[in-house]
């Protein structure tokens, strides 16, 4: 019994036993665990909209392109440290896997620094760039500044839990994070309903409980020395390391930057339709948060699943991987998508009592409702090639479904239709887009020569 309590709090090696099983025991915790991140945003949203009003539910979702298109440099090396970390670790390369450990914790804290500087200088100028409304441009400048500051925390935690989840250790991080949630609801009611801070009172919560997450998840890490053994020496960076953290890490931080461009130009589109428009936004990007987790949590288990088999030269057994991620994938997409259709009303309710906004964001989510399984297929076969050390090909996908489809698109139609539903088209139509570009790359095969062992 011991054991299995050890192996269930520890690494998991994802190289033996049933493909199908490794992937829904990695799953189910990395899941909660991504719903409980996507709490952060949400109670703030909950808590705000509630105690503060829909102008301040605004402002929040008004800042949110800017502080994702700042977040790219930890998305970069997130993605990065952990193709390398399952790579390794399926190669059993303990010197080499703690070298990678830390190459990433110097690189989290030095691009948390620029963050942390640069963030606070351009958000007033970034907010009037998108024409944010006056009634909710301070409010949105200062939400945006103060996480800016407290980034290290966000940093730490999401860089540090895809480290530990490239070890196959997806229960300690989501242990940390349901702590760390639970902290932020209660700061969040605290701060914004007890001492009437506003929307800068969900700001310090977030960031307050972010950097409890971020220091535990560096503690544990610092304590696995069964599997790694991170030394003062390994903190400084290795060419080679760091070259490969930047070339695997760099087409994801791109993708996000271009995906936080995109947004930041419909952002810009959505901010024309006014106030009302940008709360409904607002609320349906939150539920999309959730919607997005089952898809993103499936990308991100095949991430590891494949990294540490490729690390292993198991081919075969990515193979059998792949087919049995994309039939659990693909079945709770459809579960997903009949739930927002039957009780979408009731998630938007929790968010505002404004009765034009309730309507419209149900309208809107009821559009993007069967884009989720088209989802659930991109993100699942690219995580299959992340994994394997293409990071290139996602990139490109992205960058197509992004600039050439999405944005266009969207302003076509807004043109066309002046109406807003043209935001919501456009993004399920670059999703379907995405799907069908996705299975034609993965098909063609490069993945399977990209790596990092080999090289």
């Amino acid at each position: 019994m011991a054991g299995r309590i050890s192996a269930f709090f520890g690494a998991q090696d994802m190289t033996v036993g049933n493909p199908a099983s490794n992937l829904i025991r990695f799953s189910v915790p990395l899941l909660i665990g991504n719903l409980a991140q996507q709490l952060y945003s949400t109670v703030d949203s909950i808590v705000v909209g509630q105690y503060v009003g829909d102008g301040a539910l605004a402002a929040i979702g008004a800042s949110g392109p800017i502080l994702n298109l700042l977040l790219v440099l930890f998305m970069g090396v997130s993605v990065g440290a952990s193709i390398m970390v399952s790579q390794y670790f399926g190669a059993k390369d303990k010197e080499r896997l703690s070298d990678s450990v830390g190459t990433a914790i110097t690189a989290t804290v030095v691009s948390s620094a620029f963050i942390m500087i640069v963030g606070p200088l351009i958000t007033g100028w970034a907010m009037s760039l998108l024409q944010t409304p006056e009634d909710i441009y301070e409010m949105a400048c200062e939400y945006l500044v103060i996480l800016f500051a407290g980034i290290i925390g966000s940093a730490f935690y999401n860089i540090l839990s895809g480290i530990l989840r490239g070890l196959g250790d997806s229960v300690m991080p989501l242990l940390f994070l349901v702590i760390a949630c639970a902290m932020n609801i209660v700061l969040d009611i605290w701060f914004v309903a007890s001492f009437h801070m506003g929307v800068a009172g969900a700001a310090w919560a977030t960031i307050i409980s972010q950097a409890v997450s971020g220091t535990l998840c560096l503690i544990r890490l610092l304590l696995m020395r069964d599997v790694l053994h991170v030394r003062m020496r390994s903190l400084w960076p290795r060419k080679e390391l760091l070259f490969q953290l930047i070339r695997l890490g760099l087409p994801s931080g791109l993708t996000q930057a271009i995906f936080s461009m995109a947004m930041i130009v419909v952002q810009s589109l959505t901010n024309s339709f006014g106030t009302t428009i940008i709360a409904v936004s607002t609320v349906v990007m939150r539920v999309d948060g959730f919607a997005m987790m089952p898809n993103f949590t499936f990308g991100t288990a095949m991430t590891t699943f494949t990294g540490q088999n490729i690390g292993a030269k198991q081919l075969d057994r990515v193979v059998k991987g792949t087919k049995s991620g994309m039939k659990i994938g693909i079945v709770v997409s459809v579960i997903l998508v009949a739930m927002i259709l039957l009780f979408g009303r009731y998630l938007v309710e929790m968010f505002t009592s404004t009765p034009q906004v309730i309507e419209l964001s149900v309208h809107m989510m009821q559009i993007l409702a069967v884009g989720y399984v088209a989802m659930g297929v991109t993100q699942i076969l690219s995580g299959v090639m992340r994994g394997a050390g293409d990071t290139m090909t996602p990139m490109w996908i992205s960058m197509i479904t992004t600039i050439v489809i999405r944005v266009p698109i969207a302003y076509g139609l807004a043109a066309l239709m002046q109406s807003p539903d043209a935001l919501f088209l456009s993004m399920l139509t670059s999703w379907v887009m995405g799907a069908v570009l996705t299975v034609l790359a993965f098909r063609r095969g490069r993945w399977k020569k990209k790596s990092i062992i080999s090289a």
